[in-house]
Parts: C-alpha cells; sequence; structure tokens
C-alpha cells in the first residue's frame, strides 16, 4: 500500500459529511483504489477454512476473523493504515472527538456471510471489554465483486423504539456495492444489522472490512461490554428470544449462545 493511496481514501474521507438520520452516517463509493479492493477481496479464505471464528444461531449467521498474524500482506497493511495517525486525525476530525485506535481489532478484522446470512439489528457494545474505552465509529468496507442486489444482505439502520430498548423502525437501507464503505456513529442509540438475509448462490459470500475506533467515555457512558441485539418483527412475539437475547448481551453467558446446537 503505498502513498497514492492512502492519500486517495483520505480524500474520499474529507469530500464527505456525515448524514443525520436515524445516526449519523456516511456512504462512500469506490472508497479504495480498485486494484487494491480487488486484492483484498481475493485475499480472503475459503468459507469452510477452520480460520474462522463462527456466530450461528437464531439472531446472527456469520464468520469473522480479527487475528493479525493471519492476514496476508496487502490486507495486514490496510488495517495498519486504518489504525494510523493519518486516520486517526481524518477521522476525529470528522466527528470532532480525538478518536483512539483499537489495535487488537476486537470484533473487527474479516467479515464473511455466506447463503442465509444473517445479523439481527443491534447496538455495538459500548465499553471494550480489553480496554475499558468507548466505541465511537465503524468502518466496514464491502468487498463482494459481481454482488447482486437481489442476493440480500443489506446493510438497515433502524430509529429506536420509543418506550422499549429496541430497534424500531427501518429507516435507511444500503446495498452492500463493491468497494463500498460505511462510516457511523456507534453512540447514538445506533440499532445496525442486516435488513434483509443473505440469498447468494454457492461460492459467492458477503465480505467486508471493519475497523473500530474508540474514545475515552464520559461518566454517563452506558457500561454494556456486549452487543445488545433486538429482536426482528418476526420475532416479537417468540417466547424465548428475549431471553436469549439477554444471555447474547451479558458477558458472563455470551460465548454459550455463539452457537446453538
Amino acid at each position: 500500500m503505498n502513498n497514492k493511496d492512502k492519500q486517495y481514501i483520505i480524500n474520499n474521507l474529507t469530500s464527505n459529511s456525515l448524514n443525520s438520520n436515524p445516526f449519523p452516517y456516511m456512504v462512500i463509493d469506490n472508497f479504495l483504489p480498485d486494484n487494491l479492493a480487488k486484492s483484498l477481496s481475493n485475499e480472503f479464505p475459503d468459507y469452510d477454512d477452520d480460520i474462522w471464528f463462527n456466530y450461528n444461531n437464531r439472531i446472527e449467521h456469520k464468520k469473522l476473523l480479527s487475528d493479525w498474524r493471519k492476514f496476508p500482506l496487502p490486507t495486514y497493511q490496510v488495517f495498519s493504515f486504518f489504525n494510523s495517525q493519518w486516520m486517526l486525525n481524518t477521522l476525529s476530525n470528522l466527528v470532532d472527538s480525538p478518536l483512539i485506535e483499537d489495535q487488537g481489532l476486537h470484533g473487527g478484522g474479516w467479515h464473511i456471510h455466506s447463503n442465509g446470512g444473517k445479523l439481527n439489528p443491534h447496538l455495538d457494545y459500548s465499553i471494550h471489554p480489553m480496554l475499558g474505552l468507548q466505541r465511537k465509529l465503524n468502518l466496514i468496507v464491502y468487498l463482494s465483486e459481481n454482488w447482486e442486489e437481489n442476493y440480500g444482505g443489506h446493510f438497515g439502520l433502524w430509529d429506536q423504539h420509543p418506550t422499549e430498548l429496541r430497534a424500531n423502525n427501518l429507516v435507511k437501507e444500503i446495498d452492500i456495492k463493491f468497494n463500498r464503505a460505511v462510516l457511523f456513529d456507534t453512540t447514538k442509540q445506533s440499532w445496525h444489522g442486516l435488513s434483509r438475509k443473505v440469498q447468494c448462490p454457492k461460492g459467492i459470500y458477503r465480505k467486508s472490512l471493519a475497523t473500530y475506533y474508540l474514545i475515552n467515555p464520559s461518566l454517563n457512558t452506558n457500561p454494556r461490554n456486549r452487543a445488545l441485539f433486538s429482536p426482528t418483527k418476526e420475532q416479537l412475539n417468540d417466547p424465548n428470544i428475549n431471553e436469549f437475547i439477554s444471555k447474547r448481551s451479558n458477558s458472563n453467558t455470551s460465548k454459550e449462545t455463539y452457537i446453538e446446537k
């Protein structure tokens, strides 16, 4: 990754502005230089490789990898740049708040969904379980070449229910075009997830890179250190779903929920 590639990314960030509804977010097409994006897409391991960490339950079906040691060189270099001071300064100016990198990529890295992939609306953890810092920004870059809109997997943004702690109405839906980036603020009741289940042919996958940025928490920050999921509208009358979500959001029981037998 050369300085020209880095400047290209910075220019993309500084030439766009955040939308505000239902919470601050930004969509940037052609976020990376095209050759770099294709190179990164080709570096993803096979979906059935044992390298992946797997989530497969009634609210999420996806795989991820956050281990720097297993990234090929171009992917390693891109994540290094995403955590660089240059990126931190650019994004800090964008949100008017001094950001701190998460060099451990906790929950970030490679993400992949196959046919049937899903991710309920959720709020990310507010307090990093290792660093004690608050998550402020998510940067996601979609890397699925030849992805068609009817394959689903759209990125959804929901507003907050007026009386209950759950997602309410789907306000914005974003098609995951190749080399499209989504940046959003996670501190504003930012319910997000997959608004449509993944329905893609065999051998095609919903692939993305994810990087998260942190801040020093304020005194009134919610101490949540696990994601809080919301039932979908189809699950609202499921008598067991709220209990499952409660276990998934509890740091003492969350690991029991990752894979349902």
